[in-house]
């Protein structure tokens, strides 16, 4: 079963995957105990607010190359926009309950994206690598440009991109630009992986931190949607700590 695995799945991808885990959760530990909790003052310094804003982009890209590997995408991208839905209903509980202000609902999260990227990939399957990277380019830019010039009062853009004054997220990952970060992704995933096989079939995939990582990887969405509720209930103990 192992080595039947180990031949059906690119070993290097499963582990970049894994090794991006720690910085998102870094990300949403911060957010917590700054944000949410107070439990601490610091005021974001502008080398962070860049790093947190953009990591998001890696897992984007990297799931773009993670499905031109495989098939049925969009059963895939269902799966994991339910996960963003669920994530929607535990932070509308959270605000409803009073834990924390507005704020805290994500409408339209990193699962939301990713799900609805590959639910869509089929529409850019038979692109050429080239127009994959000149497409994913355009949606980059303009949604860069959304991001800080265009504000628009209709709630219902929010997922292309299309904030409003006074929007507020705790986890926002518009498909302008990240659709572009997945369908660049995508081209390099054509570029590289055209045989679909390891580009390093003889690497350390056998290390024990190597296979850590891989694991992970393989089970991110998982990890993704435990870590935040065991954030949640570790601060709530710290809260509650505080009290006695």
């Amino acid at each position: 079963m192992g080595n039947t695995l180990r031949k059906t799945r690119i070993w290097e991808i499963d582990f970049l995957r894994g090794l991006l885990i720690p910085g998102m959760i870094m990300i949403h530990l911060i957010y917590d105990v700054v944000d949410l909790y107070g439990f601490i003052h610091w005021p974001y310094p502008q080398w962070y607010s860049l790093f947190k804003n953009n990591y998001g982009a890696l897992f984007v890209a990297l799931s773009g190359l993670s499905v031109t590997l495989g098939r049925r995408s969009i059963r895939r991208g269902i799966q994991v926009f339910l996960g963003g839905m669920c994530c929607t209903l535990v932070t509308v509980g959270m605000y409803r309950l009073g834990m924390a202000g507005r704020g805290i609902i994500i409408y339209y999260g990193v699962l939301h994206c990713l799900g609805t990227c590959m639910i869509l990939w089929p529409l850019f399957q038979k692109l050429p690598g080239w127009a994959l990277a000149v497409t994913g380019a355009v949606l980059v830019a303009v949604g860069w440009v959304l991001r800080t010039h265009v504000y628009i009062d209709m709630p219902i853009l929010l997922p292309l991109g299309f904030r409003f004054y006074g929007f507020a997220s705790s986890d926002y990952f518009p498909l302008m630009p990240n659709l572009g970060y997945f369908l660049l992704g995508a081209a390099l995933g054509r570029r590289f992986y055209r045989e679909k096989r390891s580009l390093w079939p003889d690497g350390p995939a056998e290390n024990p931190a190597v296979r850590f990582f891989s694991l992970c990887g393989r089970h991110s969405l998982g990890i993704y949607l435990a870590h935040q509720p065991v954030l949640a209930a570790v601060c709530e103990m710290i809260v509650l700590m505080r009290k006695m």
